[in-house]
């Protein structure tokens, strides 16, 4: 098994429920590592569906277990990564708790400091906050004829 490391490009993990609709567990792009929670698994717990065009550099899961036994400088900035992940994931599930695609926009807004992704980033701030982009749209239609 192997970790990766995305260096462009985006590459969603999908798991796929029981009626076949697709859950969003991770969304990776340049910079972050795919599936960080499969480090200590025999194997993987879901798909990895690239997006976009996307290039990613594998690093053997055995090689990353030895820097975190081995190197202490490693193994922090590992553990700070980690806990980065956690406060996102927290910070998703509260979001998407909410019930309006309002809430939900208003509530992204508020983390992010008012700032909207340009347009070109629409559909991916759909995905995150779990709502279809033309529901996404039709908000930002909204409030701007508000």
């Amino acid at each position: 098994m192997a970790m990766f490391l995305v260096t462009e490009g985006c590459v969603k993990l999908m798991r796929y429920q029981e009626n076949g609709s697709p859950a969003v567990l991770q969304r990776s792009t340049p910079g972050t590592i795919v599936a960080e929670a499969s480090l200590f698994s025999g194997h993987y717990h879901c798909d990895a569906i690239a997006v976009t065009a996307t290039q990613a550099f594998a690093v053997p899961v055995g090689e990353v277990r030895r820097l975190l036994n081995e190197d202490r400088a490693f193994a922090l900035a590992w553990t700070m990564h980690l806990t980065r992940e956690l406060q996102n994931t927290r910070k998703r599930a509260e979001i998407v708790s909410l019930r309006t695609v309002s809430a939900r926009l208003d509530a992204w807004l508020t983390w992010n400091d008012g700032r909207l992704p340009t347009k070109g980033d629409w559909k991916a701030l759909a995905d995150e906050i779990a709502v279809s982009p033309e529901a996404l749209y039709r908000e930002f239609s909204r409030r701007r004829h508000s």
